[in-house]
Parts: structure tokens; C-alpha cells; sequence
């Protein structure tokens, strides 16, 4: 397995070489990604490089106009584009949701040839929804470095308050200028790499369901989430510093790690119970009509959340598992669905219908069971595999970037049903899916107690 990370004399991020025995379709990006100073009164050049005719509908919200998005629609029109410029005003946080999607819907005009993004991640994912609709290329500007769905194909959403994910595109050209990110308020630094952290977490989970359920796991796509994560945690004082250097190592860190959803086709090395929890927390606070907490940190305060649960499943013993009790107490399709209710509330429906994979028989929990007892020491090699969770710690702290539920106003209630729901989010294989289906989640979670 290998790869090679290059950039060329255009500050081009060029990966390229990839070797991956996994036996998957693996997709070299062929994405033009420019990271580097000064480099947004290049977004015009880039384009004509690539010929995509002369309209686009740029896309900016009130604080990411102002950050960048002026600047580069008096730059794209010096250089001869015709620029209709989509500006969504909101009160608070951009939310990517059907009224957002809706507003670029409408923006566009005849002869659009291509859109603009200009922003970080609810920017960026309303516009990569609408351009994969009507199939127009895609130009991304960013704006801060806080989350890895710059290079992603795939698109959180939340629609009538539910957090979904819809396939999209990878915008064609993404131009990261450090200067503009250097700039990005430290929560969005923070909550940048708390995005990266998750893929500990992610990798792990990935490998589990590979011993359980034969799943593809892909070597080069870990190797490259591991490189990132080595080259974030080696220079976290230079991301606390907002160097030039510092900058560039996040982004670069955000852009690996999205690249594997382009290599790999889906978000398996990147995203896994983790966001899970992230993901439930933002629902619940939205229909509870209280702010949600921003995702990044989210995923880096679950991170610290579940490692402790993995680093403890290490030292399991499954042979003392008693499998008639076990059976007696697996929910039925009926009681699953009242749990789904409770916990999920107005989102219970459409995650059940999209996770039909969840509602497990006997004989196919029994047979995941015996699979875990029969490769356990294979499990603890991957849980093995992750640093400890001082390392984590260490760096948050000297980031100043929140580590507890309670500093994003996640209270206790919220916080022990995150805990509990976490693993029915999504049928994606995860350690806390394999917990409850052993019989063990009481054990575990006893400390996360549901009222």
C-alpha cells in the first residue's frame, strides 16, 4: 500500500501512486486543490484552466461575503465573468438545510456555466447538493480550516430538522489561501481539528467491521488518515499560533482525509460513532429550539467521550457471555421501534427507514457474537493500535478547545441518550453496535443512565 502527496510549481496538492491491495475501486483525485498565500486573486486563472464558460452564481452567506467573498466577486468580474452573486443572510449559523438548498435552486439562471462556493462546511455542502442536481462543475473557495468535506463527495444535511447525508460532487477546484484561513476565528482552528482526531475513532471502527462483518477495509485510505492525524498532533503549537506553516498542516490535514471519501467512494475512514454523537446532538438542540453546538468541536469532545469505552473493550472476555440471556433480551422489531421513538424523537422515521440493516435477527446477532469471540484478539490489535487518550487531551487543552459535553450546552439527559442512540444512527458497523449486541451495553454505559 502506498501513496505520494505532492504539490506542483502551481501549489497544486497533487496525490498520486496509489497501490492498495484492498480489492476495491480506488479513484486518484483529479480534483485541482491550491493551497497557499495569497492565492484567491489566482481563482480566476485556475477556472480558465479548466474552461467552464463565462456565468456562475457565486454562493457566500453574510459573514463569508465579507470575509472573502466581495474580494473575489470584484476579482472573478476584473477577469471577465459574468458573476450573480447568492448571498444567504441569516440572523445566526448558516444551517445546510432544504431553505438553503432552495435559495441556490433559485439563483440559478439559464446560462449558468458554474457555481462558487465561498465559505466552510455549510457553504460548501449546500452548493455541492445543488451542483450534483444540475450537474455543473463546482468552485470552492475556503473560508476557514474547520472540517474535512472540502474534498468530500458526500453531504450532511439536515432536512425538516433531520441530520441526512445525500451524494453530491467534489467541487473541481478548491482554493485554500492560508492567509483567509489564518484568519478563521480559534473555534473553527479548534473545531478543525477535532474533526481530525475523530478519525482515530473512525479507523478503528472501520477495522471492526472488517472482522465481523467482512467489510473492505481500505490500507491506503487508513494510512493516509493516519499521516494526517501524525502530522496534526506533531504541530499543534503552530496550529495555536495560526502560522503560515501551522494553517497549511491542518488544511492539508482536512484535505487528506476528505480525499479517501473520492478514493474510497464513501465515508468510512473518516466519520463513525463519533459523529454519530455529533450528529444527535445538533438534532436535538434544533428541535429543542436551542443553538447547536458547531460539529467539529462536537466530534472532538465525543472523541474523548468513547475512547475510554474502546480502550476497556480491549480487556473483555466474550467467553463469558451467556447467549440464551442475550437472546432473551434482544428487542423485537416493535420494541426497537419504540426505543428509535424515544430517542430519536421527530427523526425516529426516516432513520429507520434508511437503516433497515438495524433491525437484527437472532441468528445473524448470534452469528456477529461468535465472530467477535472467535477474532477477539484481532479487536484488541485494533483498539491497540489507538495512541492514548492523553495524547488527545494534551493537545485540546493547549488549543483551548472545548473537551466536555457541558461547555457546548449538551446537558446530562442529552448527554447519556447520545450515549445509548449513538449506535442507531446509522447501519455502519461500530464497537458500541457490537457492545450491544453482546448483551453488554448496561455494563459499559452504566454511568449514562436514560430517565
Amino acid at each position: 500500500m502506498s501513496y505520494k502527496m505532492s504539490y506542483d510549481e502551481d501549489g497544486r496538492l497533487i496525490i498520486s501512486g496509489i497501490e492498495c491491495a484492498c480489492g476495491s475501486q480506488h479513484n486518484e483525485p483529479t480534483q485541482d486543490i491550491y493551497v497557499g498565500s495569497g492565492i484567491i486573486d489566482k481563482t480566476a486563472a485556475y477556472i480558465k484552466k479548466r474552461n467552464y464558460g463565462a456565468h456562475c452564481v457565486l454562493v457566500a452567506d453574510n459573514i463569508t461575503w465579507d470575509i472573502a467573498g466581495a474580494r473575489l466577486s470584484a476579482h472573478l468580474r476584473s477577469a471577465g465573468y459574468a458573476v450573480s452573486e447568492c448571498i444567504l443572510r441569516r440572523n445566526g449559523r448558516l444551517e445546510p438545510d432544504e431553505t438553503a438548498v432552495g435559495e441556490v435552486f433559485l439563483a440559478l439562471q439559464p446560462d449558468t456555466d458554474f457555481l462558487v462556493s465561498v465559505g466552510s462546511g455549510s457553504i460548501t455542502d449546500t452548493v455541492r447538493v445543488v451542483a450534483a442536481r444540475v450537474n455543473l462543475p463546482q468552485v470552492c473557495v475556503g473560508t476557514a480550516p474547520s472540517m474535512d468535506g472540502y474534498t468530500s463527495s458526500i453531504c450532511p444535511l439536515t432536512y425538516r430538522g433531520v441530520k441526512i447525508h445525500r451524494p453530491g460532487k467534489c467541487p473541481e477546484i478548491i482554493v485554500c489561501d492560508t492567509d483567509i484561513l489564518k484568519t478563521a476565528p480559534m473555534d473553527m482552528v479548534c473545531a478543525g481539528v477535532g474533526d481530525v482526531l475523530g478519525k482515530y475513532i473512525a479507523k478503528a471502527d472501520w477495522k471492526i467491521g472488517r472482522i465481523i462483518n467482512d467489510e473492505v477495509y481500505c490500507d491506503v485510505c487508513g494510512e493516509i488518515v493516519t499521516d494526517a492525524l501524525e502530522r496534526l498532533l506533531n504541530n499543534i503549537d503552530e496550529i495555536k499560533a495560526r502560522s503560515e506553516k501551522g494553517i497549511r498542516l491542518l488544511t492539508e490535514a482536512l484535505l487528506l482525509s476528505g480525499m479517501t471519501i473520492m478514493i474510497i467512494g464513501h465515508t468510512r475512514a473518516v466519520a463513525s460513532v463519533e459523529h454519530n454523537i455529533a450528529h444527535y446532538w445538533e438534532m436535538m438542540q434544533m428541535f429543542a429550539g436551542k443553538p447547536a453546538p458547531g460539529h467539529g468541536a462536537s466530534v472532538g469532545v465525543s472523541t474523548l467521550l468513547v475512547w475510554p469505552i474502546f480502550k476497556r473493550f480491549a480487556n473483555e472476555d466474550l467467553s463469558a457471555l451467556d447467549y440464551e440471556a442475550i437472546r432473551k433480551n434482544a428487542p423485537d422489531r416493535a420494541a426497537r421501534t419504540v426505543w428509535m421513538k424515544k430517542a430519536y424523537g421527530p427523526a425516529a422515521d426516516a432513520i429507520m427507514e434508511e437503516n433497515e440493516g438495524d433491525f437484527l435477527s437472532w441468528e445473524e446477532q448470534k452469528r456477529r457474537i461468535t465472530r467477535a469471540e472467535a477474532r477477539f484478539s484481532e479487536i484488541r490489535r485494533c483498539i491497540d493500535e489507538m495512541p492514548p487518550v492523553s495524547r488527545l487531551e494534551d493537545a485540546m487543552k493547549r488549543l483551548g478547545a472545548p473537551m466536555t459535553p457541558a461547555e457546548l450546552g449538551i446537558d446530562t439527559p442529552l448527554l447519556n441518550l447520545s450515549m445509548r442512540c449513538a449506535k442507531d444512527y446509522r447501519t455502519r458497523y461500530t464497537l458500541f453496535k457490537l457492545i450491544s449486541e453482546c448483551g453488554l451495553e448496561d455494563k459499559y454505559l452504566k454511568d449514562y443512565p436514560i430517565c
